[in-house]
């Protein structure tokens, strides 16, 4: 069957009015079905696409040929820092809230910004910014503006955790310094906090349910910062105000204490095992599992805490968890890679098409976008990437991106 459809509720003056263009594709990726196709088209007015199929008009087009290329969706990261410069020590942490203003951390969140448009992703979930205060809101801003180039923003500005629960935590007591996020204390200071954060513009509410984690007897361990009434007291503040909630949790307890309070999504999760993996089935909530971030060197790589998180992976793809794709990039290096992960969720088990799809019809889902983006498909924006070979057949491909499109535009490749 074709893959071929047409835009509805635009009106026929408006796409006369902008350029038409046709993208012939070697081979396509309709993430929706699972398949590849060959021989696709996909014809785009404006910002939008408006058919795909075998047989469309390049009648009066721009023709833009990938037909040696495989063409997809836009990739979209559901974790990331745009204002974060990778921590590799505490100190270089510290120093960023100390010495770096606001200002200058924003210039370099534009950097940033433009790095993961050319790496392929389109959309990003930004969650927090790491005492940047709502910087995050303007840097979303200046995207949506065409001051800069970058991919859709879904912002969570400063993140929430009690006191004394979160960086910096090293220096004198006679000193205050800024903190890493809001801190929150109480039912009644938690709603007041979230109310405050969507006033400054935040889509998404996040925090940190725990801190550190400890391995023992194979399992990963952590205490959760937040009481039960807390945490509930997030949480329904942000639904009551039609956000979502991201929770930032190791140990199995934070996990289990999250997904209790009735979070969106678990960041990070390494402690997921059977029960927990059954726990979030039952809430519908989505893991975002940000692999490589952990793994990243050959020493953390071969530990007994990998070992234990791809067990817990492996039983949360057993399970039928949820997951969407996330990389925690910021807390590494922007100019090291973002899409590592890919190919570390296909070592540890999941299909190359289903990674792909984490990362694109899944993660538009997690951020109830599916029907703006996540698929091309008529009627969604002309967010489109390509890459020379196959990544359901090898998902390095996707380590590769050679071209990028984003609302119609092209940012990366001819």
């Amino acid at each position: 069957m074709l893959l071929r459809f047409a835009v509805v509720g635009l009106s026929i003056a408006a796409l006369f009015a902008q350029e038409k263009i046709v993208i012939k594709t070697g081979k396509l990726v309709d993430v929706r079905a699972g398949r590849v196709l060959t021989g696709q088209s996909i014809v785009i007015q404006g910002d939008r696409i408006v058919e795909v199929g075998a047989n469309v008009s390049a009648e009066g087009a721009k023709v833009i040929d990938l037909s040696r290329m495989t063409v997809l969706p836009g990739l979209i990261d559901n974790h990331t820092h745009v204002l974060l410069q990778a921590h590799p020590t505490p100190t270089d942490y510290d120093e960023q809230l100390i010495k770096e203003s606001i200002a200058y951390r924003a210039i370099r969140a534009t950097v940033s910004a433009r790095i993961a448009l050319e790496n392929g992703f389109t959309t990003i979930r930004d969650l927090e910014t790491e005492g940047a205060m709502y910087a995050d809101v303007d840097v979303k801003t200046a995207v949506n503006r065409g001051i800069i180039p970058g991919p859709r923003m879904f912002v969570a500005t400063r993140a929430l955790a009690p006191t004394g629960m979160y960086n910096p935590t090293r220096f004198s007591w006679e000193l205050e310094m800024p903190g890493g996020v809001q801190f929150a204390d109480g039912a009644d200071g938690v709603r007041k906090a979230v109310r405050e954060q969507i006033k400054y513009g935040a889509d998404w509410i996040k925090y940190y349910a725990d801190g550190g984690t400890q391995l023992r007897d194979g399992v990963i361990h952590s205490r959760p910062n937040y009481t039960d009434e807390e945490s509930k007291a997030l949480v329904d503040e942000t639904h009551r105000l039609g956000k979502k909630v991201a929770a930032h949790a190791g140990g199995v307890e934070a996990i289990e204490s999250a997904l209790r309070a009735g979070v969106d999504t678990i960041e990070h999760g390494n402690g997921m095992n059977e029960e927990l993996a059954s726990m979030m089935v039952a809430k519908g909530a989505w893991w975002c599992p940000t692999l490589y971030i952990y793994q990243r060197n050959p020493r953390a790589a071969a530990s007994e805490t990998t070992k234990v998180r791809e067990k817990g992976f492996r039983a949360a793809l057993a399970k039928g968890v949820k997951i969407i794709y996330g990389t925690d990039i910021g807390g590494y290096a922007w100019t090291e890679t973002q899409t590592k992960d890919f190919s570390m969720m296909v070592n540890w088990g999941m299909t190359p098409m289903a990674a792909i799809q984490s990362a694109t019809i899944r993660g538009a889902e997690a951020l109830d976008q599916q029907d703006r983006f996540g698929t091309i498909e008529a009627g969604k924006f002309a967010d489109i990437v390509a890459v020379n070979g196959d990544p359901t057949q090898d998902i390095t491909e996707l380590e590769r991106v050679q071209w990028v499109m984003k609302g119609g535009v092209v940012y990366k490749g001819k």
